[in-house]
């Protein structure tokens, strides 16, 4: 079964989105920002078949995140959650389902279920 890297450089909202995904039966990896993330879906690309990322990271956006993975996994599926509205324009063109915070456990599930189907 392929595997959900949840990216966020918030540990509390990183083990929280964990466990709602692993309670419902995803296996996830998670990484603290977009070098780390990049390193694990670089070294195991056939693991993946979701990635899901908070929109600010340290430094860096959602934007630069999908950017960087898109020139290596240009299919991948990916969720971006943010706090901040009107951001449709700035991932335009990148395939990205962007969702708003506070995302409730039920619509995270649906939302994974939609893209990898859990086993």
């Amino acid at each position: 079964m392929k595997q959900i890297l949840l990216i966020d450089d918030s540990a509390t909202q990183l083990r929280l989105r964990e466990t709602i995904l692993r309670d419902s039966g995803y296996v996830v990896d998670i990484a603290t920002g977009m070098e780390s993330a990049l390193k694990l879906l670089r070294a195991y690309p056939e693991r993946f078949g979701l990635v899901i990322s908070d929109h600010l990271l340290q430094g860096v956006t959602g934007v630069d995140v999908v950017k960087r993975i898109r020139t290596f996994l240009p299919n991948m599926p990916v969720i971006i959650i943010s706090g901040m509205p009107g951001l449709e324009e700035d991932y335009q063109g990148l395939n990205v389902l962007l969702r708003q915070k506070p995302i409730p456990p039920a619509e995270l599930i649906a939302l994974a279920h939609s893209l990898l189907p859990a086993a």
